[in-house]
């Protein structure tokens, strides 16, 4: 297999060079997969995240900057002569030709043996246990079948890097669910490098190995999955990242015998401590920002328990092992992730709790105070 670099990638379309600073729509990349790595890229609509994966592959010519596969510059090497496999979104299967056909295509083209590609054919099914399904066309599969289909076509040429565009988008579910650990079976078992664009941060969460959040074009933050989560760089990639999303609460940090957090819209003051990271310090009496995970907020059921703030019900979710309660707060939401309780009465009162030490805090550019 092999490690894949990019160094400084941009993606200018055609008539947008005049105003390249703000029409790139991928902006100076830089980032290196590791070999047999799982790299996810993730990222909203229109972030750049499939355009990056086209230019991997040789689909979309590099404005700007230099691509490597395995130390070679990729540039203006031609997407056969690349050495990788490209599974799409809507499977790109030849309606004509049935399973074993669309898998064997490729080494056909180049004119492998008869026993060969019988071998390698077979071979891929069973490891994606499609072995029954062989003789049959594309039309009288399941999405999951056809998806399969798919990445057999993908893996039978034993390429040095994979790349994936979305691929279980169009699958319900709890198929993309089964489809997820597959994919992490498969990785395992053919210890390949693979390269996976999502914009859902669940897939992201559950498949990479390290994951790469893009927005407007510009790479966020690149990191392992739980670091991304417990350590955001900046509030783009704390929202982004996680579901239900982070409670973010703008306000001030005041100093009363102690640092408080002061939200004046809701009346909502807190005491954060008697001491603080110094580096907040310097934001005392200036706008801020908190952001704080749902699970790390809670409902105060003893009167000991002095809540932070007392707000409104406005709906609950059971979600069978757990229970997402949604606060009124200031025309924006507070939500709290808690163990599956009794049901709540709406519009009733409650006190709320947050952890202090998971409270984190951003700067007016969104950008994290350490």
């Amino acid at each position: 297999m092999a490690e894949v670099r990019l160094e400084n990638i941009s993606k200018i379309y055609e008539g947008d060079k005049k105003n390249a600073a703000v029409k790139k729509a991928v902006n100076n990349i830089s980032f290196e997969v590791h070999d047999k790595e799982f790299m996810v890229i993730v990222g909203p609509s229109g972030c750049g995240k499939s355009t990056l994966l086209r230019m991997i592959a040789g689909l979309e010519e590099i404005s700007e900057g230099s691509l490597f596969i395995d130390g070679k510059r990729m540039n203006d090497v031609d997407p056969k002569d690349r050495d990788i496999a490209m599974v799409f979104q809507n499977y790109a299967l030849y309606p004509h030709m049935t399973v074993y056909e669309n898998i064997a295509f490729g080494l056909k083209l180049k004119r492998f043996s008869k026993k060969e590609i019988n071998e390698r054919v077979m071979q891929t099914a069973e490891l994606l246990e499609i072995k029954d399904e062989l003789q049959r066309k594309p039309k009288a599969l399941s999405g999951g079948q056809r998806q399969r289909v798919a990445i057999g076509r993908a893996i039978i040429r034993r390429p040095k890097v994979f790349l994936f565009d979305e691929p279980l988008s169009n699958l319900d579910a709890k198929l993309r669910s089964q489809m997820r650990i597959e994919l992490q079976r498969l990785h395992r078992e053919i210890n390949a490098t693979m390269i996976y664009v999502t914009h859902d941060q669940v897939e992201a969460m559950t498949l990479g190995n390290r994951i790469a959040v893009l927005n407007k074009g510009q790479l966020m933050q690149l990191d392992t999955p739980m670091h991304l989560y417990n350590h955001p760089h900046n509030k783009f990639v704390a929202g982004f990242i996680g579901s239900p999303t982070m409670n973010f609460i703008k306000g001030t940090i005041q100093y009363r015998n102690g640092y408080y957090f002061n939200h004046e819209a809701s009346g909502c003051k807190f005491l954060l401590g008697t001491e603080i990271h110094n580096s907040i310090k310097k934001y005392i009496d200036k706008p801020i920002e908190i952001g704080i995970r749902p699970e790390d907020v809670y409902i105060s059921e003893n009167d000991n328990n002095k809540p932070d703030c007392i707000l409104k019900i406005m709906a609950f979710e059971n979600m069978g092992n757990e229970q997402l309660v949604y606060f009124s707060f200031a025309e924006k939401t507070i939500i709290v992730r808690r163990s599956s309780q009794t049901d709540l009465e709406l519009t009733a009162e409650k006190g709320i709790i947050f952890s202090r030490n998971k409270i984190v805090y951003f700067d007016e550019n969104g950008n994290v105070i350490v």
